[in-house]
């Protein structure tokens, strides 16, 4: 059309000169065609027509034609969308019409989306991307006319929160890649399914419903979610279960999760959680004992809470309960054969059955009255035969013995094991003040820490065995009512304090080994394996320090109890002792001096009968000499008294 009007203008102009010239002519007589220069003087020539025969038009007449010529396009802008039509197709690009003063091409790849390719007299939208590039050409976008539309609507989309439809083109990091109208968004992982999804390769390909839950209007991005729409369908299905729930309501479900306490059931787009104590009427430690994942199972409604959306579910309610079914055969003093399925300090739980259960208390393992820890002599799965002690239907309690199933050794104990009889036992408990000895099956005793030894003390018993030793025991007394032993081990021999108080007696030194010290003394093994104490202030020796512990020293026996089977022991009396003995001997040397010198005198005074002034003297003096030796013997007998 541009191409036939710019042809009429110039046939227009043409004919204007023609007409012009062949006035012009007949003016002159100068025939059309031939140069006006031949005719005319060169200064008369009409420079306004050019070379090719064209005049110029007046301004009047060009703004006219120009305003002709413009009306014939479409005025567009940048980034304006407009519908165009296919003219041509070459083999990279099609030609398009938009009704400007010239066709733009497209890339075929922008057609991809198009089923069957697109073809010639197709009308689409394009966008206006530059009316003139730097070459001078028409620039035009399919593709950005379709992200600007789908942008458009994905934003309307998101306001009225419409369900759309796209199609996952490909799997990116944390989730996929959804085309919706013709624009890529982005499908978070977990915004897939409401169950966790790790294989994302399966979504792709597949055209789903989406629901845009987040737009970003800078960078044109848009997060849409398939979860949200699985999440409000069951909502609607959850409300519409709730409002039909009932106690008492069987219901089937479909497991979706199995915990360490139970198991969460798909009840059709409502969760409720089966306990595990409400899985079985038997005692269970898992529910995958019972349980598997996606199993369809009915249950029973138990109770629910409509403002929490929690509902309790029962599996085992289902059945009756063992204890109503259970048969008349299941009497008292019967033999049951039972489960250990749990353990307390008191005693152990046998399962006859499932949901069926009898209580083997401490006091019913043995018949020995020695104390049972139930949690070291049960182990959880041992089975056990045991006797039907107590049954009552009615409380769903039973209690059962084990040591019932044999003979009470306790009637014979007179005739098994007499006083004063000697045996071996094993030592199965040991307690601070005593030692407890299995003798046989249900028959046991106790030995005091003070049978254990003759000669040795011990803090605890565990000084002297261990359990589990083997040990020689003396029947010392039966107490047949209360099932009690009264066991020695010592008196298995003779009571060495008998003989020992001649090899230990009062005043005798022995050598000895420190082998314990505390505030008030030490501990001191004497030989033969005995033990004697000495007292802290027993412990010092003669250049003031103390005995300590592992020193060897002697010791001296200043106390001898046969009865209380006590030596008493000192260091310091052996040194004390010495220093006592060089005093007295002092004395006595000191006396003998003194009563030596009475003599002399006496002899002397016999002798004079007359004293004269100097023999006088020599008298006072050693009057003088002989009292002060009796001053110092009188001193020296008051010291050991003192001390």
């Amino acid at each position: 059309m541009s191409f036939n009007i710019f042809k009429q203008l110039n046939a227009d102009a043409q004919e204007g000169s023609v007409g012009e010239a062949t006035e012009t002519a007949a003016k002159t007589n100068v025939p059309v065609g031939i140069s006006e220069a031949a005719a005319t003087p060169h200064d008369d020539f009409d420079w306004s027509v050019d070379k090719r025969n064209v005049t110029s038009y007046s301004a009047d007449e060009k703004a006219k034609y120009d305003t002709v010529y413009d009306n014939t396009f479409k005025q567009i802008n940048d980034g304006e969308m407009i519908m165009a039509t296919i003219e041509s197709l070459t083999k990279t690009d099609a030609v398009v019409n938009i009704g400007f003063k010239s066709d733009g091409l497209i890339s075929l790849n922008e057609f991809r989306d198009i089923p069957g390719g697109v073809k010639v007299g197709d009308v689409i939208e394009v966008m206006v991307v530059e009316k003139e590039d730097r070459d001078g050409n028409l620039n035009l976008s399919r593709k950005s006319a379709r992200t600007t539309r789908a942008w458009e609507r994905i934003v309307e989309v998101h306001k009225t929160g419409e369900i759309v439809t796209g199609l996952v083109t490909s799997k990116t990091k944390g989730g996929l890649i959804v085309d919706v109208f013709g624009m890529e968004t982005f499908l978070p992982g977990s915004q897939i399914d409401v169950k966790p999804v790790t294989d994302y390769d399966q979504f792709v390909g597949k055209t789903m419903e989406f629901k845009v839950v987040k737009i970003n209007e800078a960078i044109k991005n848009a997060v849409v979610s398939h979860k949200a729409l699985i999440e409000s369908d069951i909502e609607a299905q959850r409300a519409e279960i709730m409002g039909k729930l009932e106690k008492g309501q069987v219901l089937e479900g479909t497991i979706k999760n199995i915990t360490d306490f139970g198991a969460f059931l798909d009840l059709g787009g409502l969760d409720g959680l089966l306990y595990i104590t409400d899985i079985s009427w038997g005692r269970i430690t898992h529910p995958t004992e019972v349980l598997k994942m996606d199993q369809k199972l009915n249950v029973v409604v138990l109770d629910f809470d409509d403002d929490k959306k929690r509902i309790s579910l029962g599996l085992k309610q289902l059945t009756p309960h063992p204890w109503d079914t259970l048969t008349e055969n299941l009497k008292e003093g019967e033999i049951v054969k039972g489960k250990v399925v749990n353990i307390e300090d008191y005693g152990a739980f046998l399962e006859i059955m499932p949901g069926v259960e009898g209580l083997v208390h401490v006091s019913e393992i043995t018949w020995a009255n020695t104390p049972i820890n139930a949690k070291e002599f049960f182990k959880l799965g041992d089975e056990y035969e045991a006797k039907v002690v107590t049954l009552d239907k009615d409380t769903r309690k039973m209690s059962l013995s084990i040591k019932q199933m044999t003979q009470d050794p306790w009637s014979n104990i007179e005739v098994s094991f007499p006083e004063g009889s000697k045996h071996t036992g094993v030592v199965k408990n040991i307690t601070p003040y005593g030692v407890f000895v299995e003798l046989s099956t249900g028959i046991g005793g106790m030995i005091h820490i003070s049978d254990l030894s003759w000669l040795k003390r011990f803090n605890n018993p565990n000084e002297y065995t261990k359990v589990g030793n083997q040990i020689e025991v003396v029947i010392m007394n039966i107490d047949k009512d209360n099932r009690k032993l009264q066991l020695g081990h010592k008196q298995i021999e003779e009571d060495p304090w008998n003989t020992l108080e001649t090899t230990f007696p009062v005043g005798s030194e022995h050598e000895g080994t420190v082998i314990r010290k505390d505030d008030k003394g030490a501990i001191v093994q004497l030989p033969y394996g005995l033990e004697g104490f000495a007292p802290a202030r027993h412990l010092m020796k003669e250049d003031g320090k103390a005995i300590v512990a592992d020193e060897i020293a002697k010791f001296m026996v200043i106390e001898f109890d046969r009865n209380d089977k006590r030596i008493v022991l000192s260091h310091t009396r052996l040194w004390e002792q010495v220093i006592e003995e060089e005093k007295q001997a002092v004395m006595k040397e000191k006396k003998a001096e003194s009563e030596i010198t009475k003599k002399a005198v006496k002899t002397l005074q016999s002798k004079v009968e007359k004293s004269t002034l100097g023999d006088l003297g020599v008298l006072a003096d050693l009057k003088a000499k002989m009292d002060s030796d009796a001053a110092g013997a009188a001193s020296a007998e008051e010291a050991p008294k003192a001390e």
